[in-house]
């Protein structure tokens, strides 16, 4: 196996045409996001992996049901809005919210070399996830954070290959997982204004 990064589809392949962010695309560059978390190697982590896994469940299954009105993620969440249960709404909302998290998360490592991970992303838990948390959750991912892996241990994960290659470099690994990031942040804040403008978030 080559380099994490080199195994899923990235962000920044994610096609955005005018009609909106192409669904299919987004869901396995989100599928591919998930597999950080088993590199982040804390049982911690399950209920912010499960969250996010189960969301993108709700809108694959809505893409299934209604393929020809989902093509892109602007599309589903305005086909859906005339029904009384808004399933895929409401999971691509909260989707997008934990997409934010571990992005905000990954920029502030990035961007603080010398900062150990459990710093980055407790700092992105504040900006992002903990408004929407009530009292009862916010302990559990609190938890989680404290038990983040040192920065050392995931990057090498990162750049491991598995295959018994040789490691991707650091300047490799920099370029592609700021690409990723960026893009990610680019579709996370496009959807974060279609819904407010929409008002597709309301009633949940």
């Amino acid at each position: 196996m080559a380099p994490y990064l080199d195994t899923v589809k990235s962000f920044a392949d994610v096609p955005i045409i005018d009609a909106g962010v192409d669904t299919l695309a987004f869901l396995e560059a989100s599928e591919g996001l998930l597999g950080l978390f088993d590199l982040l190697g804390s049982a911690a982590f399950s209920p912010v992996q499960t969250d996010i896994k189960g969301n993108i469940v709700k809108v694959r299954v809505r893409y299934d049901a209604a393929p020809a009105l989902s093509g892109t993620l602007e599309q589903l969440v305005e086909n859906e809005k005339g029904e009384k249960k808004r399933t895929a709404t409401e999971g691509l909302m909260w989707l997008l919210r934990g997409l934010s998290f571990t992005c905000k998360a990954l920029q502030n490592s990035q961007a603080n070399k010398t900062h150990e991970l459990s710093v980055a992303f407790t700092s992105s838990y504040e900006a992002t996830l903990k408004k929407f948390h009530g009292i009862l959750v916010r302990p559990i991912f609190t938890l989680a954070m404290k038990a983040c892996p040192y920065r050392a241990d995931f990057y090498a994960k990162l750049v491991e290959d598995k295959s018994g290659g040789p490691p991707a470099s650091e300047e490799r690994l920099n370029q592609q997982l700021d690409q990723w990031l960026t893009a990610l942040e680019a579709i996370v804040k496009r959807m974060e204004d279609f819904y407010a403008k929409g008002k597709h978030d309301k009633g949940f």
